[in-house]
Protein backbone atom coordinates (compact mmCIF):
# COMPACT_ATOMS: atom_id res chain seq x y z
CA UNK A 1 0.00 0.00 0.00
CA UNK A 2 1.47 3.34 -0.86
CA UNK A 3 1.87 6.31 1.40
CA UNK A 4 -0.56 8.87 0.56
CA UNK A 5 1.33 12.33 -0.33
CA UNK A 6 -0.84 14.44 -2.37
CA UNK A 7 -4.63 15.20 -1.59
CA UNK A 8 -7.96 17.19 -3.75
CA UNK A 9 -9.87 18.77 -1.05
CA UNK A 10 -12.41 20.55 -2.88
CA UNK A 11 -15.00 23.39 -1.33
CA UNK A 12 -12.17 24.08 1.04
CA UNK A 13 -12.25 27.68 1.74
CA UNK A 14 -14.21 27.35 5.17
CA UNK A 15 -16.31 24.40 6.52
CA UNK A 16 -15.92 21.28 6.65
CA UNK A 17 -13.42 21.32 3.04
CA UNK A 18 -11.13 23.84 5.12
CA UNK A 19 -10.99 21.26 8.65
CA UNK A 20 -10.04 18.01 6.31
CA UNK A 21 -7.79 19.72 4.58
CA UNK A 22 -6.12 20.73 7.71
CA UNK A 23 -6.33 17.00 8.94
CA UNK A 24 -4.52 15.86 5.93
CA UNK A 25 -1.76 18.15 6.48
CA UNK A 26 -0.72 17.40 10.12
CA UNK A 27 -0.22 14.00 8.43
CA UNK A 28 2.45 16.16 6.00
CA UNK A 29 0.82 16.13 2.51
CA UNK A 30 0.83 18.60 0.09
CA UNK A 31 -3.00 19.61 0.07
CA UNK A 32 -4.48 21.32 -3.17
CA UNK A 33 -7.93 23.15 -2.21
CA UNK A 34 -10.49 24.67 -4.54
CA UNK A 35 -13.02 27.37 -3.97
CA UNK A 36 -14.60 30.59 -5.31
CA UNK A 37 -13.58 33.18 -2.25
CA UNK A 38 -9.48 33.99 -2.75
CA UNK A 39 -8.73 36.79 -0.78
CA UNK A 40 -12.07 38.27 0.45
CA UNK A 41 -14.89 36.70 1.58
CA UNK A 42 -17.97 36.52 -0.55
CA UNK A 43 -20.79 34.05 1.14
CA UNK A 44 -23.07 35.36 3.33
CA UNK A 45 -25.51 33.64 6.30
CA UNK A 46 -28.56 35.27 8.14
CA UNK A 47 -26.53 38.74 7.35
CA UNK A 48 -23.22 37.95 8.17
CA UNK A 49 -20.55 36.84 6.57
CA UNK A 50 -19.31 33.81 6.36
CA UNK A 51 -15.33 33.89 7.08
CA UNK A 52 -13.32 32.13 4.80
CA UNK A 53 -10.51 32.44 2.25
CA UNK A 54 -8.59 30.03 -0.06
CA UNK A 55 -5.62 32.00 0.96
CA UNK A 56 -6.43 31.41 4.49
CA UNK A 57 -7.03 27.87 4.03
CA UNK A 58 -3.50 27.45 2.45
CA UNK A 59 -1.48 29.37 5.57
CA UNK A 60 -2.99 27.61 7.45
CA UNK A 61 -2.74 24.09 5.25
CA UNK A 62 1.31 25.18 5.89
CA UNK A 63 1.04 25.79 9.75
CA UNK A 64 -0.46 22.26 10.45
CA UNK A 65 2.68 20.95 8.42
CA UNK A 66 1.75 20.24 5.04
CA UNK A 67 2.25 22.58 1.80
CA UNK A 68 -0.65 24.03 0.94
CA UNK A 69 -1.80 25.11 -2.76
CA UNK A 70 -4.85 26.88 -3.51
CA UNK A 71 -6.31 27.27 -7.12
CA UNK A 72 -9.51 29.53 -7.68
CA UNK A 73 -12.30 27.31 -9.19
CA UNK A 74 -16.03 27.78 -9.50
CA UNK A 75 -17.04 24.00 -9.77
CA UNK A 76 -20.25 24.87 -11.35
CA UNK A 77 -17.83 25.50 -14.54
CA UNK A 78 -16.79 21.73 -15.61
CA UNK A 79 -13.56 23.21 -18.02
CA UNK A 80 -12.38 24.53 -14.53
CA UNK A 81 -12.14 21.25 -12.55
CA UNK A 82 -10.85 19.62 -15.47
CA UNK A 83 -8.03 22.38 -15.27
CA UNK A 84 -7.66 21.87 -11.51
CA UNK A 85 -6.51 18.18 -12.26
CA UNK A 86 -4.52 19.02 -14.65
CA UNK A 87 -2.66 21.38 -12.80
CA UNK A 88 -2.27 18.66 -9.97
CA UNK A 89 -0.64 15.78 -12.44
CA UNK A 90 1.47 18.39 -14.36
CA UNK A 91 3.06 19.58 -11.34
CA UNK A 92 2.89 16.52 -8.74
CA UNK A 93 2.14 13.80 -11.66
CA UNK A 94 0.11 11.89 -8.82
CA UNK A 95 -3.14 12.25 -7.04
CA UNK A 96 -3.68 9.78 -3.79
CA UNK A 97 -6.73 11.66 -2.31
CA UNK A 98 -9.31 13.06 -3.87
CA UNK A 99 -12.63 14.68 -1.20
CA UNK A 100 -15.35 15.84 -2.82
CA UNK A 101 -16.77 18.21 -0.58
CA UNK A 102 -17.95 21.53 -3.06
CA UNK A 103 -21.21 22.09 -2.34
CA UNK A 104 -23.78 25.12 -3.11
CA UNK A 105 -25.27 25.43 0.71
CA UNK A 106 -28.32 27.93 0.21
CA UNK A 107 -28.75 29.84 2.82
CA UNK A 108 -32.56 29.27 3.55
CA UNK A 109 -31.86 25.36 3.23
CA UNK A 110 -32.45 25.08 6.95
CA UNK A 111 -35.39 27.63 7.14
CA UNK A 112 -39.01 26.25 7.82
CA UNK A 113 -41.34 25.33 5.50
CA UNK A 114 -42.14 23.09 2.56
CA UNK A 115 -39.44 22.70 -0.38
CA UNK A 116 -42.10 24.66 -2.67
CA UNK A 117 -41.93 27.58 -0.09
CA UNK A 118 -38.40 28.16 -0.48
CA UNK A 119 -36.55 29.65 -3.45
CA UNK A 120 -35.98 27.41 -5.97
CA UNK A 121 -32.14 27.73 -6.17
CA UNK A 122 -31.95 25.57 -3.30
CA UNK A 123 -31.69 22.56 -6.10
CA UNK A 124 -28.48 24.16 -7.19
CA UNK A 125 -27.05 21.79 -4.60
CA UNK A 126 -27.56 19.19 -7.31
CA UNK A 127 -25.09 20.79 -9.42
CA UNK A 128 -22.48 21.96 -7.01
CA UNK A 129 -22.39 19.37 -5.01
CA UNK A 130 -23.76 16.16 -6.86
CA UNK A 131 -22.63 16.67 -10.35
CA UNK A 132 -19.53 18.80 -10.18
CA UNK A 133 -18.23 15.69 -7.64
CA UNK A 134 -18.67 13.09 -10.64
CA UNK A 135 -17.20 15.28 -13.14
CA UNK A 136 -13.86 16.28 -10.08
CA UNK A 137 -13.74 12.40 -9.89
CA UNK A 138 -13.89 11.79 -13.81
CA UNK A 139 -10.85 13.63 -14.27
CA UNK A 140 -8.75 12.18 -11.64
CA UNK A 141 -9.60 8.94 -11.77
CA UNK A 142 -7.00 8.56 -15.15
CA UNK A 143 -4.68 9.52 -12.99
CA UNK A 144 -5.42 7.31 -10.00
CA UNK A 145 -5.42 4.52 -12.32
CA UNK A 146 -2.33 5.22 -13.92
CA UNK A 147 -0.15 5.13 -10.56
CA UNK A 148 -2.69 2.08 -9.44
CA UNK A 149 -3.71 3.51 -5.85
CA UNK A 150 -6.14 6.24 -5.15
CA UNK A 151 -8.96 6.73 -3.24
CA UNK A 152 -11.85 9.22 -3.92
CA UNK A 153 -14.26 10.02 -0.76
CA UNK A 154 -17.36 12.37 -0.43
CA UNK A 155 -18.39 13.98 2.19
CA UNK A 156 -22.32 12.98 2.65
CA UNK A 157 -24.17 12.32 5.95
CA UNK A 158 -27.08 11.16 7.62
CA UNK A 159 -29.32 12.98 5.78
CA UNK A 160 -29.21 10.21 3.18
CA UNK A 161 -31.33 8.21 5.39
CA UNK A 162 -33.41 10.47 7.11
CA UNK A 163 -35.42 13.44 6.35
CA UNK A 164 -32.47 16.37 6.94
CA UNK A 165 -32.97 19.89 5.21
CA UNK A 166 -35.54 18.98 2.67
CA UNK A 167 -35.35 16.79 -0.69
CA UNK A 168 -32.72 18.87 -2.69
CA UNK A 169 -30.22 18.32 0.66
CA UNK A 170 -31.56 14.40 0.72
CA UNK A 171 -31.25 13.45 -3.19
CA UNK A 172 -27.15 15.26 -3.33
CA UNK A 173 -26.44 12.75 -0.13
CA UNK A 174 -28.08 9.81 -1.40
CA UNK A 175 -26.91 10.66 -5.12
CA UNK A 176 -23.08 10.64 -3.34
CA UNK A 177 -24.08 7.48 -1.31
CA UNK A 178 -24.80 5.83 -4.92
CA UNK A 179 -21.70 7.37 -7.22
CA UNK A 180 -19.36 5.63 -4.72
CA UNK A 181 -21.00 2.16 -5.00
CA UNK A 182 -20.73 2.59 -8.55
CA UNK A 183 -17.64 4.10 -9.02
CA UNK A 184 -16.40 1.06 -7.00
CA UNK A 185 -17.15 -1.52 -9.42
CA UNK A 186 -15.93 0.51 -12.37
CA UNK A 187 -13.06 1.09 -10.07
CA UNK A 188 -12.29 -2.81 -8.91
CA UNK A 189 -9.61 -3.55 -11.14
CA UNK A 190 -7.55 -0.90 -10.57
CA UNK A 191 -6.78 -0.69 -7.16
CA UNK A 192 -8.57 2.58 -6.43
CA UNK A 193 -11.43 2.81 -3.88
CA UNK A 194 -14.50 5.17 -3.70
CA UNK A 195 -16.14 5.52 -0.71
CA UNK A 196 -19.04 7.95 0.77
CA UNK A 197 -18.39 8.96 4.04
CA UNK A 198 -21.54 10.01 7.16
CA UNK A 199 -20.19 12.50 8.40
CA UNK A 200 -21.30 13.74 12.15
CA UNK A 201 -22.54 17.50 13.13
CA UNK A 202 -19.44 19.81 12.25
CA UNK A 203 -18.45 22.47 14.44
CA UNK A 204 -18.00 25.40 11.61
CA UNK A 205 -18.20 28.87 11.01
CA UNK A 206 -21.87 28.15 9.09
CA UNK A 207 -22.80 26.23 12.33
CA UNK A 208 -21.70 29.01 14.63
CA UNK A 209 -24.25 31.02 12.57
CA UNK A 210 -26.70 28.87 12.82
CA UNK A 211 -26.44 28.09 16.12
CA UNK A 212 -27.14 31.71 16.99
CA UNK A 213 -30.05 32.18 15.17
CA UNK A 214 -31.52 28.00 15.35
CA UNK A 215 -29.99 27.36 18.35
CA UNK A 216 -33.12 25.91 20.27
CA UNK A 217 -33.10 23.48 17.75
CA UNK A 218 -29.45 22.19 17.03
CA UNK A 219 -27.78 22.28 20.55
CA UNK A 220 -28.52 18.79 21.38
CA UNK A 221 -26.57 17.06 18.45
CA UNK A 222 -23.98 20.23 18.65
CA UNK A 223 -22.97 19.59 21.50
CA UNK A 224 -21.51 16.11 20.43
CA UNK A 225 -19.92 18.04 17.10
CA UNK A 226 -16.94 16.56 15.02
CA UNK A 227 -14.08 18.95 14.08
CA UNK A 228 -13.36 19.05 10.32
CA UNK A 229 -9.82 18.15 11.60
CA UNK A 230 -10.88 14.70 12.79
CA UNK A 231 -12.05 13.91 9.51
CA UNK A 232 -9.31 14.90 7.97
CA UNK A 233 -7.33 12.23 10.20
CA UNK A 234 -9.81 9.88 9.32
CA UNK A 235 -9.73 9.80 5.16
CA UNK A 236 -5.94 9.73 5.94
CA UNK A 237 -6.05 6.40 8.01
CA UNK A 238 -8.80 5.02 5.54
CA UNK A 239 -6.07 5.92 2.68
CA UNK A 240 -3.26 3.97 4.45
CA UNK A 241 -5.11 1.20 5.49
CA UNK A 242 -3.93 -2.02 3.46
CA UNK A 243 -7.26 -3.37 3.28
CA UNK A 244 -8.67 -0.15 1.86
CA UNK A 245 -10.13 -2.20 -1.45
CA UNK A 246 -12.32 -4.37 0.83
CA UNK A 247 -14.39 -0.96 2.26
CA UNK A 248 -14.49 0.16 -1.37
CA UNK A 249 -18.08 1.02 -2.75
CA UNK A 250 -19.16 1.23 1.03
CA UNK A 251 -21.34 4.13 2.38
CA UNK A 252 -19.10 4.59 6.27
CA UNK A 253 -19.95 6.69 8.96
CA UNK A 254 -16.81 8.37 9.95
CA UNK A 255 -17.24 8.34 14.08
CA UNK A 256 -17.50 4.73 13.35
CA UNK A 257 -14.05 4.70 11.11
CA UNK A 258 -12.63 6.82 14.15
CA UNK A 259 -13.09 3.78 16.36
CA UNK A 260 -11.55 0.99 13.90
CA UNK A 261 -8.75 3.10 13.67
CA UNK A 262 -8.28 4.45 17.53
CA UNK A 263 -8.80 8.10 16.24
CA UNK A 264 -10.04 10.64 18.74
CA UNK A 265 -11.01 14.08 18.67
CA UNK A 266 -9.66 16.79 19.79
CA UNK A 267 -9.22 16.35 24.08
CA UNK A 268 -9.76 12.96 23.52
CA UNK A 269 -13.15 12.99 22.92
CA UNK A 270 -15.34 10.16 20.67
CA UNK A 271 -17.75 11.76 18.59
CA UNK A 272 -21.03 9.12 18.69
CA UNK A 273 -22.34 7.24 15.52
CA UNK A 274 -26.06 8.34 14.87
CA UNK A 275 -27.06 5.52 12.94
CA UNK A 276 -29.67 4.24 16.00
CA UNK A 277 -31.19 7.78 15.68
CA UNK A 278 -31.05 8.86 12.36
CA UNK A 279 -30.48 5.62 10.06
CA UNK A 280 -28.11 3.39 8.37
CA UNK A 281 -26.41 3.57 5.09
CA UNK A 282 -28.40 1.33 2.25
CA UNK A 283 -26.41 -2.24 1.26
CA UNK A 284 -27.00 -2.29 -2.20
CA UNK A 285 -28.10 -5.34 -4.10
CA UNK A 286 -25.29 -7.73 -6.01
CA UNK A 287 -27.24 -7.63 -9.12
CA UNK A 288 -25.00 -5.79 -12.17
CA UNK A 289 -26.64 -4.92 -14.88
CA UNK A 290 -24.44 -3.80 -17.91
Amino acid sequence: MPTPSVALVTGATRGAGKGIALGLAAKGLTVYVTGRSKQIPTATLKGETLSGTLDETVTAINAAGGTGIGITCDHSDDEQTRQVIDQISKEQGRLDILVNNAANIHENLIDPGGFWEKPLELVDILDVGLRSAYVASYYAAPLMIKQRYGLITFTSSFGSACYMHGPAYGAQKVGYDKLATDMAIDFENENVAAVSLWLGPQLTERTEIVLRHRGEQYDEFMAFGETPQFNGRIIHALASDEALMDKSGQTLVTAELAMEYDITDTDGKQPPSYRDQLGEPRIPHPARVI
